[in-house]
């Protein structure tokens, strides 16, 4: 995870899941998930996505 940035958009959570830009959009559009809003821009700091990534996990 190291190269990822602190910030992330959908392009790298898409690459990170191995999944497509519109699920990993999907994802993003959840009411729980830790989702940053710069406009029209979605965005997620790095820390806030892997927690909620573990809190899918249990």
């Amino acid at each position: 995870m190291s190269q990822l940035p602190e910030l992330l958009t959908v392009e790298h959570l898409a690459a990170y899941l191995n999944v497509s830009e519109r699920t990993a959009d999907e994802y993003m559009g959840n009411p729980d998930f830790p989702l940053i809003r710069f406009k029209r821009s979605k965005r997620v700091f790095m820390d806030d996505f892997l927690d909620w990534l573990q809190s899918k996990k249990e």
